[in-house]
């Protein structure tokens, strides 16, 4: 005959692993779904996003904003010199 302590710490132990099991089996809660995501997406269409002539240069290196100025400046210097050179080679 088994004592009453051991039939008791048996009992304990049976109703520790039932608590254990279900809480094993219990539903996870569901963490990311893109569920109807892409028919909302679809229904105004997906635009591409608006392109400009010319990019704001905020926010860019002045250093490097400088030195476009200057290479700007000076691009016309070397347009003539070519002009002159096919009008030459072209007589």
């Amino acid at each position: 005959m088994i004592s009453r302590n051991a039939l008791r710490q048996l009992l304990l132990f049976r109703f520790w692993l039932g608590l254990r099991r279900t809480h094993l089996a219990m539903a996870k809660s569901k963490n990311h779904t893109t569920h109807n995501q892409s028919r909302k997406w679809h229904r105004n269409g997906i635009k591409k996003p608006r392109s400009h002539r010319y990019e704001s240069l905020k926010g860019v290196d002045p250093k490097f904003l400088r030195n476009m100025r200057f290479a700007k400046k000076h691009n016309k210097k070397g347009l003539k010199k070519m002009r002159a050179n096919n009008a030459k080679n072209a007589k």
